[in-house]
Protein backbone atom coordinates (compact mmCIF):
# COMPACT_ATOMS: atom_id res chain seq x y z
CA UNK A 1 0.00 0.00 0.00
CA UNK A 2 1.70 3.29 -1.08
CA UNK A 3 -0.10 6.43 0.83
CA UNK A 4 1.21 9.14 -2.62
CA UNK A 5 1.86 12.97 -1.76
CA UNK A 6 1.85 15.33 -4.38
CA UNK A 7 5.37 15.95 -5.87
CA UNK A 8 7.58 18.70 -4.30
CA UNK A 9 9.60 20.87 -6.20
CA UNK A 10 13.45 21.67 -4.51
CA UNK A 11 14.57 25.02 -4.97
CA UNK A 12 18.52 25.33 -6.25
CA UNK A 13 18.79 22.10 -4.52
CA UNK A 14 22.27 20.88 -5.19
CA UNK A 15 23.18 24.73 -5.08
CA UNK A 16 21.98 24.67 -1.17
CA UNK A 17 23.76 21.68 -0.36
CA UNK A 18 27.41 21.07 0.33
CA UNK A 19 28.08 17.27 -0.75
CA UNK A 20 24.44 16.97 -2.62
CA UNK A 21 25.30 13.79 -4.27
CA UNK A 22 25.54 12.48 -1.51
CA UNK A 23 22.59 13.57 0.01
CA UNK A 24 20.70 12.99 -3.04
CA UNK A 25 22.10 8.91 -2.74
CA UNK A 26 20.46 9.43 0.90
CA UNK A 27 17.00 10.89 -0.70
CA UNK A 28 17.04 8.17 -3.16
CA UNK A 29 17.41 5.32 -1.11
CA UNK A 30 14.43 5.65 0.60
CA UNK A 31 13.09 4.73 -1.83
CA UNK A 32 11.16 7.65 -3.79
CA UNK A 33 11.71 9.74 -7.47
CA UNK A 34 14.27 12.19 -7.05
CA UNK A 35 14.74 14.26 -10.71
CA UNK A 36 15.92 17.23 -12.07
CA UNK A 37 13.43 19.53 -13.75
CA UNK A 38 14.73 20.22 -17.41
CA UNK A 39 17.94 22.26 -17.48
CA UNK A 40 16.94 24.34 -14.62
CA UNK A 41 18.26 24.49 -10.44
CA UNK A 42 14.87 22.94 -9.68
CA UNK A 43 14.29 19.35 -8.51
CA UNK A 44 11.27 17.24 -8.42
CA UNK A 45 10.61 14.86 -5.13
CA UNK A 46 7.68 12.27 -5.39
CA UNK A 47 7.40 10.35 -2.34
CA UNK A 48 5.30 8.77 0.45
CA UNK A 49 4.48 10.08 4.02
CA UNK A 50 6.42 7.14 5.33
CA UNK A 51 9.67 7.83 3.09
CA UNK A 52 9.34 11.77 4.10
CA UNK A 53 9.48 10.74 7.65
CA UNK A 54 12.31 8.78 7.03
CA UNK A 55 14.31 11.65 4.62
CA UNK A 56 14.02 14.00 7.64
CA UNK A 57 15.00 11.51 10.20
CA UNK A 58 18.05 11.03 7.94
CA UNK A 59 18.92 14.59 7.94
CA UNK A 60 18.18 15.55 11.30
CA UNK A 61 20.54 12.50 12.23
CA UNK A 62 23.28 13.61 9.61
CA UNK A 63 26.38 15.54 10.77
CA UNK A 64 26.10 17.92 7.74
CA UNK A 65 24.35 21.52 8.68
CA UNK A 66 23.77 22.21 4.92
CA UNK A 67 21.28 19.43 4.64
CA UNK A 68 19.02 20.88 7.63
CA UNK A 69 17.09 23.54 5.24
CA UNK A 70 15.74 20.01 3.31
CA UNK A 71 14.38 18.50 6.51
CA UNK A 72 12.48 21.91 7.49
CA UNK A 73 11.32 21.94 3.96
CA UNK A 74 9.94 18.64 3.53
CA UNK A 75 8.30 19.04 7.13
CA UNK A 76 6.61 22.43 6.32
CA UNK A 77 5.66 21.01 3.26
CA UNK A 78 4.40 17.35 3.85
CA UNK A 79 0.85 17.07 3.26
CA UNK A 80 -1.33 16.20 5.90
CA UNK A 81 -2.85 12.06 5.21
CA UNK A 82 -6.74 12.08 4.61
CA UNK A 83 -9.20 10.35 6.96
CA UNK A 84 -9.88 7.84 4.27
CA UNK A 85 -6.01 7.12 3.95
CA UNK A 86 -5.94 6.20 7.35
CA UNK A 87 -8.71 3.75 6.98
CA UNK A 88 -7.03 2.50 4.16
CA UNK A 89 -3.57 1.97 5.98
CA UNK A 90 -5.66 0.35 8.76
CA UNK A 91 -7.64 -2.17 6.80
CA UNK A 92 -3.71 -3.20 5.15
CA UNK A 93 -2.54 -3.62 8.53
CA UNK A 94 -5.49 -4.67 11.18
CA UNK A 95 -2.94 -5.11 13.72
CA UNK A 96 -1.65 -1.62 14.07
CA UNK A 97 -1.34 0.31 17.26
CA UNK A 98 -2.18 3.89 17.89
CA UNK A 99 1.18 4.59 18.76
CA UNK A 100 2.33 2.88 15.15
CA UNK A 101 -0.26 4.95 13.50
CA UNK A 102 1.01 8.13 14.59
CA UNK A 103 4.29 7.59 13.73
CA UNK A 104 3.74 6.12 10.23
CA UNK A 105 1.82 9.14 9.39
CA UNK A 106 2.56 11.90 11.71
CA UNK A 107 -1.30 12.45 11.80
CA UNK A 108 -3.24 13.48 15.47
CA UNK A 109 -4.29 11.15 18.25
CA UNK A 110 -7.84 12.27 17.62
CA UNK A 111 -7.58 11.23 13.68
CA UNK A 112 -6.19 8.46 14.86
CA UNK A 113 -8.42 7.13 17.10
CA UNK A 114 -11.33 8.04 15.17
CA UNK A 115 -9.81 6.13 12.22
CA UNK A 116 -9.68 2.46 14.38
CA UNK A 117 -12.95 3.24 16.14
CA UNK A 118 -14.72 3.42 13.16
CA UNK A 119 -12.64 0.13 11.21
CA UNK A 120 -13.54 -1.56 14.52
CA UNK A 121 -17.20 -0.67 13.91
CA UNK A 122 -17.51 1.15 17.37
CA UNK A 123 -18.51 4.51 15.12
Amino acid sequence: MTLTVKPLILPSFLRRSLRAYALKDMVRSSGCELSRIGRSRNWRLIATQSQLQQIIALIQNSNEPSWQWLAVFLAKNKAQISHQELITMIKFKPDITINELLARTDCTLAQARKALDEVEGFE
